[in-house]
C-alpha cells in the first residue's frame, strides 16, 4: 500500500472545495489516514517547495500557499501517487480534462486548488513535513476488501 500528501490549497479552502475534493478521493477507493487544517507560515513553505527555489515561480508559490487556511490529508491505497496524480488532472487546469479535480474546479495554474506528491520517495519527505507519524493512521475499512481484493 501507498501513501500519498494532498494539500487542498488556500483557493480550495476560500471556495468551500474541500470536502468536495477529499470525497472525490475516497470515492475513488483511496483511504484517508490523516488530516489537519493549517496556515502554512514561509519557513514550512520554503521547505516544501524547495526544489523549486531559485525558479521565478518560486516567491509566487510561497506567497500563494501562505495566503491562507489549507488542508493537508494522508491517503492511502494501492499505487496511491498515480491515482492521486490522474485524479488531480493536469497542473495548468486549461489542459485538464474534465472529470478531474482541476478540470472541473480550478481556475488557473498559480491558483489550481490541489497538490499531491509526485512520487512514492517525496510523498514520505512531505507526509513528514505536516504529519507526526503517530498522526497517521492504519485502520481497516470494512469494505477494504471490495476495493483491494483481487
Amino acid at each position: 500500500m501507498e501513501r500519498t500528501l494532498v494539500l487542498v490549497k488556500p483557493d480550495a479552502v476560500q471556495r468551500g472545495l474541500v470536502g468536495n475534493i477529499i470525497s472525490r478521493l475516497e470515492g475513488a477507493g483511496l483511504k484517508l489516514v490523516a488530516l489537519r487544517m493549517l496556515q502554512m507560515d514561509r519557513e514550512m513553505a520554503e521547505r516544501h517547495y524547495s526544489v523549486h527555489q531559485g525558479k521565478p515561480f518560486f516567491e509566487r508559490l510561497v506567497r500563494f500557499i501562505t495566503s491562507g487556511p489549507l488542508v493537508a490529508a494522508v491517503f492511502e491505497g494501492p499505487q496511491a501517487v498515480g491515482v492521486v496524480r490522474k485524479l488531480m488532472g493536469e497542473t495548468d487546469p486549461s489542459r485538464a480534462a474534465p472529470g478531474t479535480i482541476r478540470g472541473d474546479l480550478a481556475l488557473k495554474s498559480e491558483r489550481n486548488v490541489v497538490h499531491g506528491s509526485d512520487s512514492v520517495e517525496n510523498a514520505g519527505q512531505e507526509i513528514s513535513l505536516f504529519f507526526l507519524p503517530e498522526e497517521v493512521l492504519s485502520y481497516e475499512r470494512h469494505g477494504e476488501r471490495w476495493i483491494t481484493e483481487s
